[in-house]
Formats: structure tokens, C-alpha cells, sequence
């Protein structure tokens, strides 16, 4: 199996590392646009093969895409973050070009690949690549659905003082602090429902904890979080490349399921080796169905903004 991890900043290498820790794949390739930052990350992850033990071959590469040759899975984390002053429809237009031409660049050499796309706005920029790669829709996913039911269930172990692990528990909606919906009432410990331990104080402190998760980390570091999201993005590419069938939360394509077309938002979907097989329906109450098609209302707002560009 091959992967190829299109950005070497902090997400992608975390990512990589990851990749290659598990060792699902026997070839990693980890391309950036900066002379030699691939290079040196790929060079030092691979100097930790003989201390934690793992055969993924690791190769840096600066824009060099036919290194990239018949990956099996394409993980992009490509894009700037949003600076001080730039309005939403700027980082929208930058970010846009940037993942329009890696998308283009990597199917000219895996045209069978699976992409995964970590690029910000993702909803966005997920939607864009499922419109303009011509990829099925089953490969073309969005991984930020993985890190917002992550951070979810750490939340919810902190106030039930239990391993994250026990729990399952899932997000949907668009990824972003407004967009998405942690559905507490639907999570649960064991096979018990969560909210059988949980005041209603408790649930809705959760759920507010979950949605400003991103925003936490960027006020405490200064700078976007990247060991959850590599992780996250990892656990993807595990239940793909071993077809697990793992049922994660991820930014997809719907066509009628939850109440929408036309649109790339996070469900919870079966992932295996042929990218996602199947949108779980989790039966929304009226609230939360209000919810998402509020959540939907505003990405596509977001998606508007690619018809000027």
C-alpha cells in the first residue's frame, strides 16, 4: 500500500508519523511546496524506524508529484490559515486554488486514489474537490468530522471520569465552532446513553466545550492544534487501507440523506477499502434535524463564495 500526505506542516507530519508508526502502509510520501521541509521531516521520522521499530519508507519530496505515482490514499492538508485581517471569502479563494491544483496534479498520476481532505474551510474545500476532481463520491472525503467526535468524547470522559475509549459518541454538521452538532442525546458509554449520568447542565457544558474545541487550543498555543488532527486523519486511513469499516464521522457527499443535496457535511459513515460505503442515519429528533439544516445553511453561504472565483 501506498499514501501519499500532500502539506509537511504540523498536521500532515503528525499525520505521517502516525501513518508510519502503525506501518499501514509499506510507502509514505510527504510532499511540501518549501524546498527541503519534506525532505528533513521524512529523514528525521525515518531515524525513528530503528528505535520504535516500524518498515514504512518514508520520502520527502518538494513538489515533485510523480513521486506521488499510484497512491492508494491521498491525504491534503495543503492551504494558509486565516490571518489577522483577511475576511472569510479571501481565505476561501486562497485556500480554493491551492487545493484545485494539488487535486489536479495528484489524480495526473493516481487517478484510482482516495482523497482525504484536511484543508480548510474543509467543508468548502471538500465540496470543491468532489466538484471539480471527477472523482465518485465515495473517494473524495472531508477528515473533519474524525477530530470534532474526538474532542467530543474527551469532553465527555473528563465530566464521567472515564476512558475516551468506552465511549462512542459522534458529531455532524459543518466543521466549524457554529456549524457543528455534537449529538449528546445519541452518545453513549458502553450500550448506556450518557445523558443517564449527566445533569442537563453537565450535557450542555459538553456540548459547548466540544464546539469552541478548536478555538481552546488556538487561544492556549497560539496556533491551530495538529496531534488530534493527524491522529484523526490517521484513524481514517487505517479503516481504509485494512477495510475495517470503522464508522467514523466524516465531510461527505449527500444526495437526500439527512435532509440535503448538493452539499459536503460531516456524517457518520462506514469507512473500507473502497473510501466511504454507507451514511449511518442516526434518526435526528426535530431539534437536531433543525439543527443541521441550520448547520447546512450556513456552509453553503461558504460555498457560494466559490461561484465568484
Amino acid at each position: 500500500m501506498k499514501v501519499t500526505v500532500v502539506g509537511a506542516g504540523a498536521v500532515g507530519a503528525t499525520c505521517a508519523d502516525n501513518i508510519a508508526r502503525k506501518e499501514l502502509a509499506s510507502e509514505l510520501v510527504l510532499l511540501d511546496i518549501k524546498e527541503g521541509v519534506a525532505e528533513g521531516k521524512s529523514i528525521d521520522m525515518m531515524q525513528t524506524a530503528a528505535l520504535l521499530g516500524f518498515d514504512t519508507k518514508i520520502k520527502g519530496v518538494t513538489n515533485d508529484y510523480a513521486a506521488t505515482a499510484d497512491s492508494d490514499v491521498v491525504v491534503i492538508t495543503s492551504g494558509l490559515p486565516r490571518k489577522p485581517g483577511m475576511t472569510r471569502e479571501e481565505l476561501i479563494g486562497v485556500n480554493a486554488g491551492i487545493v484545485k491544483s494539488v487535486t489536479e496534479n495528484i489524480l495526473k498520476y493516481s487517478p484510482d486514489t482516495i482523497l482525504i481532505v484536511v484543508s480548510n474551510p474543509m467543508d468548502t474545500m471538500n465540496y470543491l474537490t468532489l466538484q471539480t476532481s471527477g472523482l465518485p463520491k465515495h473517494r473524495v472525503l472531508g477528515m473533519g468530522g474524525a477530530l470534532d467526535s474526538a474532542r467530543f468524547r474527551y469532553y465527555l470522559s473528563q465530566e464521567l471520569g472515564c476512558s475516551p475509549a468506552d465511549l462512542n459518541a459522534v458529531v455532524v454538521g459543518g466543521h466549524g465552532d457554529t456549524t457543528m452538532i455534537p449529538l449528546i442525546k445519541h452518545a453513549t458509554w458502553g450500550s448506556t446513553p450518557v445523558t443517564n449520568f449527566l445533569s442537563d447542565e453537565q450535557q450542555a457544558k459538553i456540548v459547548a466545550d466540544t464546539m469552541v474545541g478548536g478555538a481552546t487550543l488556538t487561544k492556549l498555543i497560539g496556533t491551530s492544534a495538529w496531534y488530534a488532527p493527524g491522529a484523526g486523519t490517521a484513524a481514517m486511513v487505517e479503516s481504509i487501507l485494512r477495510d475495517e469499516k470503522k464508522i467514523i464521522s466524516c465531510g461527505v457527499a449527500l444526495d437526500g440523506e439527512y435532509g440535503q443535496k448538493d452539499i459536503s457535511l460531516v456524517v457518520p459513515v462506514t469507512l473500507g477499502r473502497k473510501g466511504w460505503e454507507k451514511i449511518i442515519d442516526f434518526k435526528l429528533s426535530e431539534t437536531e434535524q433543525a439543527a443541521f439544516n441550520k448547520s447546512a445553511d450556513a456552509v453553503r453561504t461558504m460555498n457560494d463564495v466559490l461561484k465568484t472565483l
